[in-house]
């Protein structure tokens, strides 16, 4: 095969940042994909509908000319402590606000606002499993006695399987899974619970973190795991079950901000997301799926239209820039310096 097309893909978890960072990531996005869930955790927070309706404006208003009618902002909020049952009515009457994300308080990037106890959230879950708008997570738990690696293990026992318990209608995305635990858990579970998946975690295991000596680039949270638990990420990806879909969750951070004494945890691969997952698919013999798996499980879940448009990958090595502009600093992207084997053309 030397030609590859499918259906324009949707990216469910998407880090933009804001202001000059935005404009220069932005573009790399909208090349490839026709939506993407746009994530909350600014600086200040995005916590009501009307900070979300801004925080959109100035995506669109971002956006090159022959992009601006291709693509299209999903939003979210970011649930706190103290988000409350009117704030999530307003969220879903905004047309504009997909789903409301949950960082456990100090678990990655800017979520040192996130919940503290998810029973504090009790009424606002209520309220949207009542309205049909989907809960995102961020799948770890913060507890100091529990080992960094794992994480997402505890979080489904500790918080996710109470949580459906209590609201078994609540629509779930489990976002960017990264062990076999959770793959298990997604496929067994009956309620409607679905997980996204990263390109990054399908590529790496954690020895990528230290071969030769710490590679900060490959820093991310959660953080990468074992190979077994890589394998099972393939599988789920390849197998073509409608609960798992893309979500690149990638995201930028300056080069100085991730090569320091205490670097900033993200992975950005928007700059060649779907050639990376193609890569993936292919290794995997299973190209055959990969268009359901980034194209239309994930807008059925989120109950939206699938996209009419068509991209194209073809068969074509090239190299990765060795680093990107990233507003006034440089942005090191993954695979830097590095072959791909298909292009989107």
């Amino acid at each position: 095969m030397t030609t590859l097309t499918i259906t324009r893909p949707d990216d469910w978890h998407l880090h933009l940042r804001d202001d000059a960072q935005m404009c220069a990531v932005l573009p790399y996005s909208a090349r490839q994909f026709a939506r993407a869930m746009i994530m909350p955790n600014l600086k200040p927070p995005v916590v009501t509908t009307e900070m979300a309706l801004a925080y959109r404006a100035r995506i669109l208003a971002a956006l090159p000319a022959t992009q601006l009618t291709c693509f299209e902002p999903l939003m979210t909020l970011y649930l706190t402590d103290n988000t409350a049952p009117a704030d999530i009515i307003r969220a879903k009457e905004s047309g504009v606000v997909h789903g409301i994300k949950y960082y456990p308080a100090g678990a990655t990037t800017n979520s040192a606002a996130g919940v503290t106890n998810i029973s504090k959230c009790y009424a606002a879950l209520e309220m949207m499993a009542q309205i049909n708008l989907p809960l995102l997570v961020h799948g770890e738990v913060t507890d100091p006695d529990v080992d960094v690696f794992d994480r997402e293990k505890f979080f489904i026992d500790r918080v996710l399987l109470p949580l459906m318990q209590r609201f078994p209608s609540l629509r779930i995305v489990f976002e960017h899974v990264t062990t076999r635990d959770a793959v298990t858990f997604v496929n067994e579970t009956a309620n409607p619970v679905a997980a996204s998946i990263t390109a990054h975690h399908l590529l790496l295991n954690r020895n990528a973190i230290f071969q030769g000596g710490i590679h900060p680039h490959h820093f991310c949270l959660p953080v990468l795991k074992r190979e077994t638990h890589r394998l099972a990420l393939i599988e789920a990806a390849t197998s073509g079950n409608p609960k798992f879909f893309l979500g690149t969750d990638s995201a930028p951070h300056s080069q100085s901000n991730k090569e320091t004494a205490c670097g900033c945890a993200g992975i950005y691969t928007a700059h060649a997301a779907i050639e990376l997952y193609a890569e993936v698919f292919e290794q995997a013999n299973a190209l055959d799926k990969l268009e359901a798996f980034a194209s239309f499980h994930g807008a059925d879940f989120y109950q939206l239209p699938r996209n009419h448009d068509h991209i194209t990958l073809k068969k074509e090595t090239w190299i990765i820039p060795t680093q990107l502009e990233f507003g006034a600093e440089n942005l090191i992207p993954f695979r830097a310096g590095e072959y791909l084997s298909w292009k989107m053309i």
